[in-house]
């Protein structure tokens, strides 16, 4: 014979044993822990993308994490804990879409002095006349204009990565000024034709406008 068993017992595997271990179940807290390493790849582009945009859209004053959640479909909280403050994400998001436009910038700094002018010039006007490269620099240069600390993003992305290194091939005393009178000079241009859309040089022939730019380019880069 089976011995009794004491009341409010029950023997595993039976319905009254498997809702109480549901009911404790449903009673224990969830740990937290770091989703998957696919499944966080997958958040961190989305939030990239989503900055991308708000920035893009809305520029850095007027782009909030908050904004940026809700554009990836995400807690604020993950997108400080994968990027941090505000400034961090601009220069994450932008680092990312600017990469094409800076893919570049070894064969514009090396080669002849003699026409690094012309490489300089035809490589700035390409990644604005190419609306893939075009529309994540708009970001940058509109953000920039507007705040310091999205200005300052951006000279770490052109000083570090491009205008060093053409200084570093002109071994002239002032070379660092000349670089960034060059690229003054390329900025206002791109500007005047991709921003505020001045004609005739916004619908003017691009190889014309290299062209008659470069010169301009060479001289501040090489010039006695």
């Amino acid at each position: 014979m089976n011995e009794p068993r004491p009341p409010g017992s029950n023997e595993p595997g039976t319905p009254a044993a498997s809702r109480t271990k549901a009911s404790a179940s449903e009673s224990s807290p969830r740990r937290r822990g770091r989703p998957p390493r696919a499944e966080s790849a997958d958040t961190r582009d989305r939030i990239l993308t989503a900055a991308r945009e708000e920035f893009s859209e809305r520029g850095y004053e007027k782009t909030s994490v908050r904004g940026i959640a809700k554009a990836a479909g995400v807690d604020s909280a993950l997108v400080h804990h994968y990027f941090g403050p505000k400034e961090q994400i601009f220069e994450a998001a932008i680092a990312v879409a600017f990469a094409p436009a800076l893919s570049a910038p070894n064969a514009v700094a090396e080669g002849p002095l003699d026409g690094v002018g012309e490489r300089l010039t035809r490589f700035v006007f390409g990644v604005w006349d190419n609306p893939t490269t075009r529309k994540p620099v708009l970001a940058i240069v509109r953000s920039a204009v507007n705040n310091e600390t999205a200005a300052a993003v951006f000279r770490r992305l052109i000083v570090s990565q491009l205008l060093r290194r053409i200084a570093a091939q002109l071994e002239l005393p002032d070379a660092e000024l000349r670089a960034e009178l060059a690229a003054s000079q390329l900025v206002g241009a791109v500007m005047m034709r991709y921003v505020i859309r001045l004609e005739p040089l916004a619908s003017a022939d691009l190889e014309q406008l290299i062209a008659r730019v470069a010169p301009v380019v060479q001289s501040h880069l090489t010039a006695p």
